[in-house]
């Protein structure tokens, strides 16, 4: 299992390279990978029954930035540059569209108001997802070269920016193999929040 390493000052975010959403944080490199082995679980019923993760191997690492120490991945690596053949941009894009497809139903189960962090903190459900459905419209729908206008409904958001990334995302400013990666990954850290936070 190829993983990748990004390296802040703060926080080191672990990242199975082939497997989108699966990327988790840690206080120094063995921990993050520890934490990631640990939602291995967590991450199966999203990969499907093909989920055979196997033995790490760390291809690289990358430096973090600010926004790596504020606790979100934001480094593409030369892993990411790899051709992207349309059958593997297909089964990539269709773990992001899984990812899509496990938030649903988290969110809709969830209560409106979830528990909160030690000084009161936290979002809600509905400011969760609304957060969510922004950060794809904002960022990922541009990094993969298309525009979506802001009250385009969820569903077609989705679809656009799955059909620009199953074609390898050809207009836009990050690879398209980072692209479904971050946009996984943040979509899967906001279920498994929203989880957390619904118990």
């Amino acid at each position: 299992m190829r993983v990748s390493l990004e390296l802040g000052k703060r926080w080191v975010f672990a990242t199975a390279l082939d497997w989108p959403g699966w990327c988790r944080r840690g206080k120094g490199e063995q921990a993050a990978i520890d934490t990631l082995l640990d939602y291995a679980g967590r991450y199966a019923p999203v990969a499907g029954p093909g989920f055979e993760p196997g033995e790490i191997q760390v291809v690289g690492q990358v430096t973090g930035t600010a926004i790596t120490d504020f606790g979100a991945p934001d480094v593409p690596g030369p892993w990411d540059d790899e051709p992207l053949e349309p059958g593997e941009a297909r089964r990539l894009t269709g773990l992001l569209e899984a990812c899509w497809g496990y938030l649903d139903p988290v969110v809709g189960a969830a209560p409106e108001v979830l528990r909160k962090g030690p000084r009161g903190g936290g979002r809600d459900r509905d400011q969760i997802a609304d957060h969510v459905r922004g950060a794809e419209r904002s960022l990922s729908c541009p990094k993969a070269g298309i525009r979506v206008p802001p009250r385009t409904p969820w569903g077609e958001q989705r679809t656009a920016l799955a059909a620009a990334l199953a074609a390898g995302a050809p207009g836009g400013t990050w690879p398209a193999r980072y692209v479904i990666r971050r946009s996984a990954w943040h979509v899967l850290d906001h279920a498994w929040e929203i989880e957390d936070k619904s118990t």
